[in-house]
């Protein structure tokens, strides 16, 4: 029997990093980190506020930058051979393993919920359906608008939690705003009025949240429950307000913090190349820390010491997860080539050079 043919395929220019989204990347992923190393803190005000702080804009900021990077996708066999290799098998692998260790230390979930996503794996399932969907998003003639509505409605009915949907569907308008964005737009952002007044805002942000937080209900921030559903337990009325109030607070924050990433290539770009691997890794031990010797449970006592040092220690372990090292690590485990899986793919003549190794740190993070 005789070889399959090479795929034809519709390919985009070849891509550069740009320094100003690895900047990006790198200073979220330390909001990501020490956001879920201050989790088991969140019954102390002083820890909260940060929570809060943090929890409003960093997903937000992420999912619009994986929409800026994703809008290329055209469904060709290289992309479809890219998602499957940087998003699909590390969710299987990921969020299998993470059940494990959490059933081995407390029982649940039995049995394992493969297609439920109970922690970061979701946003690798996020992305996978969101690039899938992103030809939709190109074609329709009001896109940003169709997703608004369909995040505020999705509270009002159950959907179930498979790949995450109402997570997926909830924070859908970022993805699709950065769809829209362009080069221009960012480079707007950056003007030395606007990050003036992005100071201002983000500080502003983070007093209220530090002042106001503790009568605040934090399950809104996952964007997970139906609106009536325990805790929130709102009306329909209030329940669109609040997601609402949600959309307009992550916008803001999200464009103010991306006019503060410096445009220039610096110590902190090679780092933000490879946030996928600190996205991945750090949840293992935090997991770890937390069921095998409790540290959190322990150094809770120590009050504003304790949130001040987590976070300081959740620093210097993001950086240490974007190193070098760590990425030729683990890159053979999270990114296998699956030769063996695909089809070869036809190369196009015009083509000067092969795609980078990654937008890796957008495909996952």
């Amino acid at each position: 029997m005789s070889a399959l043919e090479p795929l034809p395929v519709t390919t985009s220019p070849a891509k550069e990093r740009v320094a100003y989204l690895d900047n990006a990347r790198y200073w979220v992923m330390l909001l990501v980190v020490i956001g879920h190393s201050l989790t088991q803190f969140t019954d102390m005000d002083s820890a909260r506020g940060v929570y809060v702080w943090i929890y409003s804009f960093h997903m937000p900021f992420f999912i619009l930058i994986s929409g800026y990077t994703a809008r290329r996708y055209m469904g060709d066999a290289r992309q479809v051979r890219r998602i499957v290799s940087t998003l699909v098998v590390p969710y299987l692998l990921v969020e299998t393993t993470m059940q494990l260790i959490t059933r081995h230390y407390t029982g649940e979930p039995d049995p394992l919920m493969i297609l439920s996503p109970q922690w970061l794996a979701w946003f690798m399932a996020a992305l996978f359906v969101w690039r899938l969907t992103t030809p939709i998003w190109r074609a329709l003639k009001y896109p940003i608008t169709t997703s608004i509505v369909i995040s505020l409605l999705v509270g009002l009915i159950e959907v179930p939690n498979v790949l995450a949907l109402p997570k997926i569907l909830g924070f859908l308008p970022f993805y699709v705003v950065g769809l829209h964005m362009s080069r221009e737009r960012f480079e707007r952002l950056t003007t030395p009025r606007v990050r003036a007044a992005s100071v201002v805002v983000l500080g502003s942000a983070l007093l209220i949240c530090y002042v106001y937080s503790k009568n605040w209900t934090t399950d809104w921030l996952l964007w997970k429950q139906r609106y009536d559903e325990n805790p929130l337990s709102a009306t329909p009325i209030e329940g669109i307000t609040q997601r609402a109030e949600l959309l307009v607070i992550g916008f803001l924050l999200t464009f103010a913090a991306l006019s503060l990433v410096p445009r220039r290539r610096s110590w902190t770009t090679a780092l933000g190349g490879r946030t996928f691997y600190c996205y991945l890794i750090h949840g293992y031990i935090i997991l770890y820390l937390q069921y095998q010797f409790e540290i959190f449970d322990r150094v809770d006592r120590f009050g504003v010491g304790a949130v001040i040092g987590c976070s300081l220690i959740a620093v210097v372990v993001a950086n240490l997860l974007m190193t070098k090292p760590i990425a030729t690590v683990f890159r053979p485990i999270f990114e296998p080539r699956l030769d063996w899986l695909f089809r070869p793919v036809e190369k196009p003549a015009s083509a000067k050079a092969p795609e980078p190794a990654t937008d890796r740190s957008t495909a996952a993070t």
